[in-house]
């Protein structure tokens, strides 16, 4: 159950972002890309803390999210820029720590690279081009994470060091950026948020929990119970990081034609959070769509926003690049202030 504990609901917001898939059209995919590569220019002038990146394999979005932050890692000065997430499954995770550590240090420190586990969607039908000697053997549990930290952490990988010949070899993975291991964040359930808080690491909540364990049958009810799980088997709850990712859509300065397709696009999405799905008892959130004075109200009231350290409000698939601008403005501009928040 929720603790009495939770933050008093009108506590100002400590950090404002956004989580974005990048869409793109496959007959001119440079254009999607260089579309979120100025979205994420613009949060920064907004004055955003953070942009995060979905990662999605085998479809019209960001398959390679790194790749993307090592490009707005250029653009940019000071956003953190964030995976929501990227899943282990399809991962070496001494290969990925090496590339995070690269853009970490290319961006002075910004990284904050959220993870998960398990087997990849689709696997049966993926698996011989991902792993054609290795598929039935793999290893898609939490310790796929443990050896992404361990790399991170700048723990011994190799049992060689030294000099051969005019080269010089490591027995940790270079580049080493201090920090970025205090930077992951895992996401999940009941289970994953108490693995989480053991492990020391950062809790992304989103738009979607499972019943399995929980006392509350409302989704922001059991939300609030994982992240109180999570703080509660955290070394030092004080000092735990919690992220909550719900679909919030600011209407101030959207158009009467943008305000209707966003009501119709939230609506179209309700029938699914009216109960659990599936034998975990997937419960999805409602999408929020109003004024900034509205939502914020909403939100106050709303018990895992009361328990979330920072937000990353996740944009809608399916809209035009205009309605993201709209949006995302919208956020800096009025939600996050009526939240309490002020920009960077």
């Amino acid at each position: 159950m929720p603790t009495d504990s939770a933050p008093p609901a009108d506590r100002p917001l400590r950090s404002l972002g956004f989580l974005t898939i990048g869409s793109f059209d496959e007959s001119d995919p440079a254009a999607g890309h260089r579309a979120t590569l100025d979205i994420i220019e613009r949060a920064e002038d907004l004055g955003f803390d953070s942009v995060w990146l979905r990662n999605r394999h085998l479809q019209y979005g960001i398959s390679s999210p790194v790749a993307v932050m090592a490009a707005a890692a250029m653009r940019t000065s000071r956003i953190a820029l964030g995976t929501a997430v990227i899943p282990l499954g399809w991962e070496n995770p001494l290969r990925l720590a090496e590339d995070l550590a690269t853009v970490d240090i290319l961006s002075g420190g910004r990284v904050n690279p959220g993870v998960s586990v398990g087997t990849p969607m689709h696997y049966e039908n993926v698996k011989s081009a991902l792993y054609p000697e290795t598929h039935d053997i793999q290893n898609f549990s939490k310790d796929r994470v443990a050896r992404l930290l361990s790399c991170l952490r700048g723990e011994v990988v190799s049992d060689f060091e030294g000099v051969e010949g005019i080269e010089s070899f490591s027995r940790r993975v270079q580049p080493h950026s201090p920090g970025l291991a205090g930077r992951l964040w895992y996401g999940g359930g009941l289970d994953s948020a108490i693995w989480a808080g053991r492990q020391g690491l950062n809790y992304l909540t989103s738009s979607v929990v499972t019943t399995e364990g929980a006392q509350s049958r409302d989704f922001a009810g059991i939300q609030a119970e994982h992240i109180d799980a999570y703080r509660a088997h955290h070394p030092d709850p004080a000092s735990a990081r919690v992220s909550q990712g719900l679909v919030v859509i600011p209407t101030d300065s959207a158009t009467p034609d943008q305000r209707d397709r966003y009501r119709a696009y939230a609506e179209s999405r309700r029938a699914r959070t009216r109960s659990p799905q599936g034998p975990r008892g997937l419960l999805f959130s409602p999408d929020f769509v109003g004024t900034s004075d509205e939502l914020a109200e909403i939100l106050h009231q709303h018990k895992g926003f009361q328990r979330a350290d920072e937000v990353a409000f996740a944009l809608p698939f399916t809209f035009a690049d205009e309605d993201y601008r709209q949006i995302i403005t919208d956020l800096a501009q009025r939600l996050g202030p009526a939240l309490g928040w002020s920009p960077a």
